[in-house]
């Protein structure tokens, strides 16, 4: 059990959150939810003692253990297998068959385990750390975005494991289906305030903005009636007759509790700037695509497909079976070593990619890295952009350099949003997002009116907004021209 007690903290001035207090309870499961920049990771690191509050505290029994997911990836083991041995007691020596488990039920195969843990990349790196601290068996799991860089099918492992797990877990990831799935508890932070609610995360908004509605309905009444109030004293305050009744309004609203008009919270506003494709031909036409970057190792094989204007697809399939190459065959970063892949050029495409986010000038503004997109464009565009990506005022001055992976993926986005285009690939546009931005992406990908080609690992995504999907599976890559629903009912993974 762990308790907050009048829990508080700012920074450069700036409230995180005030007068914290829940108790989180044996057996709870919470979804710790919250806008970017809202507390989640500074709440984490006060449960772990990494900081320490400005006030209160948060008590934590003195045997109880608590395991985090490090994202500082740190192996000093030859063997896999070695590497989550590692975390055992003398006492729990004999219990490496349990990791061994979790390995294969991460998607690490009998020869991985016996491989060096420093060769893989960086997606399994951080599989195996998942792995070392399952398996260390604390009373208490944090989780911080457990599934970035998770395929979808060690994410629904992970899905399974997590929900017959009999101890406690506070859980921060932008995939709502997943924390839906697991969680008891949703533990919100708004306002600079903490919110305890049954349940999971469904209705949770909703209910906080039907609350603020009637708040702010309330505090305007109150602030007319008060209003009416001092009218009237104002205009009969001096009548002899009426000195005592105006004496005691004086006093009624001196002690009434004034409330406060509440600040709007920025949220990300995703409208993607859509250029007409005019030409009644497909957008992409691929034909025999074969690619590997080894000639024994071919990642892809005997492709074909074509994209029209409006489809919405989705890559899916397992970590490094070529998901992202796929895109890059399609901007022509690289070439198939077999067939063709045609882009009609009419296409304009706007490209997110993980390796975007790197080729960002980390010495540029906010600002600048988005009018690098056309020097042509308005002052007034760049900066209704920079608002829209929640860079308002003095944030867009911000050199790239000092942003977190959040506000990169963001810059990035923003890129594209002042780009005409009728062709968006997306390559897991949701890591670093946080699950509203998540949800205000998704929306704008549905009502985008061109085509769409994303890889997603999502499956709360897919079943929004995918009517065809390429998949890589059973050693294969096919199309399947149907939603997500029915490619389980009629074929399902046979990857496991």
């Amino acid at each position: 059990m762990i308790r907050a007690k009048d829990l508080a903290i700012s920074f450069s001035g700036r409230d995180v959150f005030t007068d914290g207090n829940f108790i989180i309870n044996r057996g709870d499961k919470v979804g710790l939810i919250g806008r970017n920049g809202s507390g989640k990771s500074t709440f984490l690191k006060l449960i772990l003692k990494k900081i320490e509050p400005d006030s209160g505290e948060v008590e934590i029994p003195k045997s109880y253990k608590i395991g985090h997911l490090e994202q500082h990836i740190h192996f000093t083991h030859a063997t896999v297998l070695e590497e989550i041995c590692s975390v055992l007691s003398e006492e729990r020596e004999h219990e490496g068959w349990k990791g061994e488990n979790i390995l294969y039920g991460l998607g690490f195969t009998y020869d991985d385990l016996y491989k060096d843990p420093k060769n893989f990349s960086g997606g399994y790196q951080v599989k195996l750390n998942l792995a070392k601290l399952l398996l260390v068996e604390p009373q208490m799991l944090l989780l911080d975005e457990p599934t970035n860089y998770l395929d979808i099918h060690s994410i629904r492992w992970l899905k399974e494991f997590l929900q017959e797990w009999e101890g406690e877990l506070i859980l921060v990831t932008h995939d709502r289906g997943f924390m839906d799935s697991v969680i008891t508890h949703t533990l919100v932070i708004h306002r600079n305030a903490f919110k305890k609610i049954p349940g999971n995360t469904v209705g949770v908004r909703e209910k906080i903005a039907l609350e603020e509605e009637i708040y702010e309905k309330t505090r305007v009444n109150e602030d007319k009636q008060r209003q009416k109030t001092q009218e009237w004293i104002d205009r009969f305050g001096a009548k002899a007759s009426m000195a005592k009744r105006a004496q005691s309004r004086v006093k009624m609203l001196d002690k009434q509790d004034v409330k406060e008009k509440l600040e709007h919270v920025a949220t990300l506003d995703f409208k993607f700037n859509h250029k007409e494709y005019v030409s009644k031909e497909n957008m992409i036409e691929a034909t025999d695509v074969a690619f590997g970057y080894t000639h024994d190792h071919m990642l892809i094989k005997h492709l074909s497909f074509n994209v029209a204007d409006g489809d919405k697809i989705c890559i899916i399939g397992k970590n490094g079976k070529g998901k992202s190459t796929l895109l890059k065959l399609i901007t022509g970063d690289i070439k198939p070593a077999q067939g063709s892949v045609k882009v009609n050029g009419k296409v304009e495409i706007g490209y997110f990619g993980q390796m975007n986010i790197d080729r960002l000038d980390k010495n540029s503004s906010v600002f600048e890295e988005l009018q690098k997109v056309d020097e042509k464009l308005p002052i007034s565009r760049v900066r209704q952009v920079c608002s829209n990506m929640m860079f308002n005022s003095d944030l867009a001055s911000k050199k790239i350099g000092v942003l977190s992976g959040g506000e990169k993926s963001r810059v990035t986005l923003g890129k594209i949003l002042l780009k005409g285009v009728n062709l968006l690939l997306l390559d897991e546009p949701t890591n670093h997002l946080d699950m509203e931005s998540c949800e205000s992406l998704m929306e704008a990908i549905r009502n985008f009116p061109g085509a769409v080609i994303m890889v997603t690992h999502d499956e709360y995504f897919l079943q929004e907004i995918a009517n065809r999907l390429i998949i890589f599976d059973d050693n294969r890559t096919f199309t399947f021209d149907d939603s997500y629903e029915f490619f389980l009912k009629r074929v399902g993974w046979k990857d496991h």
